[in-house]
């Protein structure tokens, strides 16, 4: 059976040694170490962490590219969550001193100047790409607020990673039904609800189509903004050549209502997806999924080089 490693990256006491190390480490050292962790984890291929990686990127890649292609993505997969992660407990402390990793698209200008409260409610679609949670932390400086839907009952490191965002300011709510319900009011009244929306689960249904696939990914954001009567809009990070994390955000996208409710989860969410789609495809590695989005798919990739 191949050895599991999610739990062991995952775990609190990873997650603390790696906030120990990030906060006292400069940045060019601290980069390096991220380089060796990530060559160490890429190369313990069988593990379930680097099988679901690396299957992961091959669909994204339309299962066309070869073995020794998947190997060297895997490898800056696991070099992205490394930066992503010493970024975020470097600079945390001190989000004033983010400003030289981050840069606001012209795209999100619009959103970062919107009222807290508005005319209409607005579900932002966030993606877990490089940089995406000091991402978050760095835009409450400039008062974005937020109610950021979260999952019930963080456990090990996720809770350390929901107690940075309490520090920052951050407004969140579990993905409870009590959750969804304030969440709901929110949007009702005109206001921001954020979500992630690229983590899978296996209990995920409807299954919409993503990358040509079904995928194992949520839907609720699509119940909230139907129920609500609110667009979605996007949003995501991306390491540009100038050396910076560009925020960007897709025009809103309007939600289409239809007679049977399985349909307009799967139909709305395969419309979402493929603004995805496109956004992830100017660099996949730096989607930062470490789960099997497409179940089944794990088994079907070509072995190492």
């Amino acid at each position: 059976m191949a050895p599991s490693t999610q739990g062991l990256i995952t775990s609190q006491t990873a997650l603390k040694f790696a906030v120990s190390i990030a906060r006292v480490t400069p940045p060019g050292l601290g980069y390096a170490i991220g380089r060796l962790t990530a060559r160490w984890l890429s190369s313990r291929a069988d593990t379930d962490l680097a099988r679901a990686v690396r299957a992961n990127q091959w669909v994204i890649a339309g299962k066309t590219d070869s073995s020794r292609f998947l190997d060297q993505a895997v490898q800056a997969v696991f070099r992205n969550s490394a930066r992503s992660i010493y970024e975020l407990y470097h600079y945390n402390q001190h989000l004033q001193s983010a400003d030289r990793l981050f840069s606001i698209d012209s795209s999100f200008q619009a959103i970062l100047a919107r009222p807290e409260l508005d005319r209409q409610g607005l579900v932002l679609a966030g993606l877990h790409m490089l940089g995406f949670d000091l991402g978050l932390q760095w835009l409450s400086l400039a008062q974005f607020k937020p109610l950021v839907l979260t999952i019930p009952n963080p456990q090990g490191g996720r809770q350390i990673e929901f107690d940075t965002r309490q520090k920052a300011g951050i407004k969140m709510v579990p993905g409870s039904v009590k959750g969804l319900l304030q969440a709901l009011r929110l949007l009702q009244q005109g206001g921001m609800v954020m979500t992630g929306i690229d983590h899978p689960a296996p209990e995920n249904n409807p299954r919409p189509r993503f990358f040509g696939l079904p995928a194992a990914l949520p839907t609720h954001y699509i119940y909230l903004a139907l129920k609500a009567k609110v667009p979605v809009v996007v949003v995501g990070s991306r390491l540009e050549e100038d050396g910076k994390q560009h925020i960007y955000a897709s025009t809103p996208i309007i939600m289409k209502p239809y007679p049977n409710r399985a349909d307009e989860l799967q139909f709305n969410a395969e419309k979402v997806l493929a603004v995805v789609e496109k956004f992830i495809q100017r660099d996949p590695q730096q989607w930062l999924i470490s789960r099997p989005v497409w179940p089944g798919t794990v088994q079907d990739v070509p072995r190492y080089s």
